[in-house]
């Protein structure tokens, strides 16, 4: 019943996403696995056990923010805040949103100090790469600015997990993409962060059903729609339980 609740929601929000493209089918959310576990989140177990208050930063570009959704509620922090609440239901999960569209790299690594050094958080969730592996730059610069980020984040004592850049079907020059994403994980590997591989998990969703994937994506064919962000927040979640416990989300259903 629950699965089929879920495949019912989805067809519905793509038929909402995809309105007079009719040539588009549905777009069904798979559970993807998205987590390089490079490294467990054991320092959160013992507070999902104890309960109480999880405090998470999801700090960002586009896809933080939420461009592409329809309202604030269906980013996928918002979503995934409702998920873990789900999986979690003893702990208080609270996700502070500090996407902005359009930034690169050093724009967010300098937010993120500044959020470092005036709050403790939990966990931070940095989405990063995209914009940068669109416009282009200097790779060796990149990779040392997400290492000075994973960095800051360690010398405050607080749990860390990369979000990689998008997939997307425009990308006009892939294999340079792609080498912002092999330079995150080459990253975290070095440094043992977690990484959540979108950028592998959205090419999954694309290579299941190139036809359907159309309704992850708002209409301008690169940001997430309603359907792409929960999708994405049901695998992020599943890949937050996995590093913590030992145990599997109870995924809330999509209104």
């Amino acid at each position: 019943m629950r699965a089929a609740m879920r495949v019912l929601a989805f067809n519905l929000i793509a038929a909402a996403t995809l309105a007079g493209a009719a040539q588009a089918g549905p777009f069904i959310c798979r559970e993807t696995p998205i987590v390089r576990a490079t490294d467990k989140l054991a320092a959160l177990a013992p507070r999902i056990a104890a309960g109480g208050k999880l405090e998470i930063l999801a700090i960002g570009s586009s896809s933080t923010e939420g461009v592409g959704a329809s309202a604030k509620d269906r980013t996928y922090p918002a979503r995934l805040q409702t998920l873990l609440g789900a999986a979690w239901p003893r702990v208080q999960i609270s996700i502070t949103n500090a996407g902005i569209g359009g930034e690169i790299a050093p724009q967010t690594l300098a937010r993120l100090k500044q959020a470092a050094s005036e709050r403790r958080y939990d966990l931070v969730i940095w989405q990063v790469g995209t914009n940068d592996a669109v416009t282009g730059g200097d790779l060796a610069a990149f990779k040392a600015m997400v290492a000075d980020g994973v960095a800051i984040v360690r010398q405050t004592g607080t749990s860390l997990a990369l979000l990689d850049p998008q997939f997307f079907p425009g990308i006009r020059e892939p294999a340079r993409y792609r080498t912002y994403v092999d330079a995150i994980g080459e990253v975290a590997k070095g440094q043992n962060v977690p990484v959540f591989t979108r950028y592998d998990t959205m090419r999954e969703w694309h290579g299941t059903d190139a036809q359907a994937f159309a309704a992850a994506l708002a209409p301008d064919s690169f940001h997430m729609s309603d359907a792409g962000y929960d999708c994405l927040a049901r695998d992020m979640a599943a890949g937050l339980v996995s590093l913590t416990t030992t145990g599997r989300p109870v995924m809330a259903q999509t209104k």
